[in-house]
């Protein structure tokens, strides 16, 4: 294997023009395959199409007629219930109801949404406001009848009288960003001085997000680039070795993308991320050509000599730590989210593109460089060394001087990672992917304090047997369902065909506290929901009941959106119906975009956890297979587990939620933190065999191999840094984790690689090939 990638750079040295130009012409191939982009920011797209949740809630939706909702909340200084602020609303309403996409029988407002009332013992139903009222009575009525009714206090108007809400169901998810872009210029147009908005709900956070990742992508990707290639300038003081380096990161990205589109795959929110994650991976080996080169060519004088020289020792760790980089995102693949599947797939094939390329092109690349220019752009050897060198001492001596003091603070830092890993809660919610003072996560707070909840979920009541959800006993135990989960503070409001029955019962016994109840027969219960039907909008029943009365739903307003507030309240209605079961031949169901949340989060923190674990057992397999050691393949995965310990147990203690990001971080972990440890073992036994000397040894990793490492780490760990200047909060956690991540990860080649080998002696060493 090795002389068949020696050949290969030779090749690559002897014919640099065709193989520059043979890479060129594949990257123009995967280039053309861009035109042919989708995007799809939608996060439900995280599960299968046949997944039964998500089936669930397809039908719901269909069969109810339930869309997605964005929530318009309209606060007033003065007191939303004046007249020039209610024709200000009406007019709002009005122009909001003929932005294309939105259901304008379903919209939920002051203007579209009936009020149940009694007049002369008949029904009187029509819409809260028809017209804006002009006297003081009148709008004290209103406030009255709105506060008066259980169906409409909190959900179109606060408590407080402060503000109005308006429900505006939406066609399609994917139109959240455009219809709340129209939506607020008809605000900003419409609104009085005072008078504020918020634009809230999850359709349109996950879709706002979407369409700010790519924009941040444009913004963020271009910059960790730029800021690679000036920390590569900075530790070789090299120009020409910026060709390489920029070239190997920009072909990866472009290849993975190509690729990725041209085999018919959507850009989805984690594929988007691809760029990001490779550019880094991608000059990792590289960075250990070229550190190598620079010491070699500045002892030898010849460029095809040294870059040969260079990569002899580099063959066998590059494609070893290559292979379990691309291990480490393939398992991925295990994972029941088809975009989480895609993504790691495609990274691992960057990362095996990335080292082609550092076989083939960087070779290729150098060979045409100018001897004249490269000899007079060289810096002094200690000018260049004594900057890495000045690091490098004090590890040298206090990892093999005080070994023993290094591997018992190691055990005490592993056990207090440990005890950090344990604290650690899963816990997501896309709103919270915003940064606080984002526009979404102030429009979360202030509606969710002013009304009833803009965290939709549903509870689906169903039976086999038509007329079954007439029956009084049914519609009795929903509302028994619906007082019990009330009970919970994060529930805001519910609402259901049960809320109905009632208001028609009460207001046709003119308003009497008594008949503020659930009629005894199914005769009434039928006659009532008649009565609303007719008199009103058949659409509003249709959204509670199905025409067979088989099935119904249970509106629940949330006021937070946290997986584990919506396990809180899975577990309340759990407790209620084994307390009070539903009656025979009832079952009870969760669906909503809010559970399909929690459904997806859960599986994909699962689904990575056990592909983490898996991968983790084979690379240790492919370490003890590659050192022909179990001793040195346990001490090669010791830097990567304590990196990954102290990662997630600094998470732990600082009480940050395990949630998607951090989850992606996991198989980030598993692809990188095992690179240094790899080099570091394998040039260590090559020296060591040579020499029989561990302390020589030692002092010469400190050398060109520790300045290597030092490079990478330094390079790796900033490249990521610019992700935390993003106004989203994944990004922001993806590069200040994997920062910690490559600190953890060299901290623990450096000092306890050496210390654990001092102490095991050449018992570790001198096996293996």
């Amino acid at each position: 294997m090795i002389m068949n990638l020696r050949r290969l750079t030779e090749f690559s040295l002897d014919r640099p023009r065709t193989v520059i130009g043979l890479t060129l012409l594949i990257t123009v191939l995967f280039l053309l395959q861009f035109p042919k982009i989708t995007i799809d920011t939608d996060p439900e797209n995280m599960l299968e199409a046949n997944q039964p949740d998500r089936v669930l809630y397809d039908r719901v939706k269909k069969e109810f007629g339930i869309h997605d909702l964005i929530v318009v909340g309209i606060v007033d200084d003065q007191g939303i219930f004046r007249t020039e602020a209610l024709e200000s609303v009406k007019r709002t309403i009005n122009a909001i109801v003929k932005i294309k996409g939105v259901i304008i029988e379903d919209v939920v407002s002051l203007t579209t949404t009936d009020n149940v009332k009694s007049a002369g013992g008949l029904l009187d139903i029509h819409p809260v406001m028809r017209e804006s009222p002009r006297s003081e009575e009148a709008i004290a009525q209103m406030r009255r009848d709105i506060a008066d009714n259980p169906f409409l206090h909190e959900k179109i108007a606060s408590g407080d009288g402060s503000a109005l809400a308006l429900y505006v169901p939406i066609r399609e998810k994917a139109l959240s960003f455009q219809i709340a872009g129209e939506i607020e210029a008809v605000l900003q147009q419409e609104l009085l001085p005072g008078q504020h908005y918020h634009l809230a709900g999850l359709p349109v956070a996950e879709d706002t997000f979407g369409h700010e990742m790519f924009v941040q992508m444009a913004v963020v990707a271009p910059l960790a680039f730029m800021v690679i290639l000036l920390l590569v300038f900075l530790l070789f003081r090299q120009g020409p070795f910026l060709l390489p380096i920029g070239l190997d990161a920009m072909f990866a990205v472009i290849w993975t993308m190509g690729l990725l589109i041209g085999s018919g795959y959507t850009v989805h929110i984690m594929s988007s991320m691809i760029p990001v994650f490779l550019m880094p991976i991608a000059i990792l080996d590289d960075v250990h050509v070229l550190s190598e080169f620079f010491d070699r060519y500045r002892q030898v004088g010849d460029k095809r000599r040294a870059l040969l020289e260079a990569m002899e020792p580099l063959y066998r760790p590059m494609l070893l730590t290559s292979l379990t980089s691309a291990v480490g995102f393939a398992s991925l693949a295990l994972a029941a989210i088809p975009p989480v599947q895609v993504f790691g797939l495609f990274v691992a094939f960057g990362i095996m593109a990335a080292w082609l390329f550092s076989m083939t092109m960087v070779p290729a690349i150098i060979s045409l460089m100018s001897d004249e220019r490269l000899k007079k752009a060289l810096p002094r050897e200690q000018e260049e060394h004594s900057r890495l060198d000045r690091l490098l001492a004090p590890i040298r001596h206090i990892a093999f001087s005080h070994h023993r003091t290094v591997l018992i603070i190691s055990l005490v830092v592993i056990a207090v990672g440990i005890a950090g890993v344990t604290r650690i809660q899963v816990n997501d919610n896309p709103v919270n992917w915003f940064k606080e003072g984002h526009p979404m996560r102030v429009a979360d707070t202030v509606m969710n304090r002013l009304f009833g909840g803009t965290y939709m979920a549903y509870v689906v009541v169903e039976s086999d047997e038509p007329e079954a959800i007439k029956q009084p006993q049914t519609v009795a135990w929903i509302d028994r369902l619906q007082a019990h989960l009330e009970d919970d503070p994060l529930v805001g409001k519910t609402s259901s065909v049960a809320d109905i029955v009632k208001r028609i019962n009460f207001v046709l016994h003119d308003n009497a506290p008594e008949w503020n109840r659930i009629p005894d027969t199914a005769d009434a219960v039928g006659q009532f929901l008649f009565l609303f039907q007719s008199s009103g909008d058949p659409n509003d029943l249709d959204n509670f009941v199905d025409r067979e009365a088989r099935q119904a739903t249970v509106w629940v307003q949330m006021k937070g959106g946290d997986n584990q507030q919506m396990e809180v309240i899975e577990n309340h209605l759990q407790t209620f119906t084994a307390s009070d079961p539903p009656p025979t031949g009832i079952n009870v169901k969760w669906s909503g975009l809010t559970y399909i949340n929690k459904v997806w989060q859960d599986l994909m923190v699962s689904g990575m956890l056990k592909a983490i674990l898996g991968s983790f057992v084979v690379v240790f397999v492919v370490m003890v297979i590659a050192f022909r050691s179990l001793g040195l393949g346990l001490l090669a995965m010791t830097p990567l587990t304590v990196a990954i310990l102290l990662s997630y147990g600094l998470i732990g203690w600082l009480g940050k939620d395990y949630d998607m990001p951090i989850a992606v971080c996991s198989s980030l972990a598993l692809g990188m933190g095992i690179d240094f440890a790899i080099h570091y073992l394998m040039r260590f036994r090559a020296h060591y065999r040579q020499s029989g000397d561990l302390e020589e040894t030692h002092r010469y990793m400190c050398g060109e191999p520790g300045r290597a490492i030092l490079r990478n780490a330094i390079v790796i760990s900033l490249g990521f840094l610019p992700l935390v200047a993003s106004t989203l909060l994944p990004y922001v956690t993806v590069g200040s984790f994997f920062a910690l991540l490559m600190l953890f990860s060299t901290l623990a080649t450096l000092f306890l690689l050496p210390a654990a080998l001092h102490l095991l002696g050449p018992r570790l060493l001198t096996g293996g090939k």
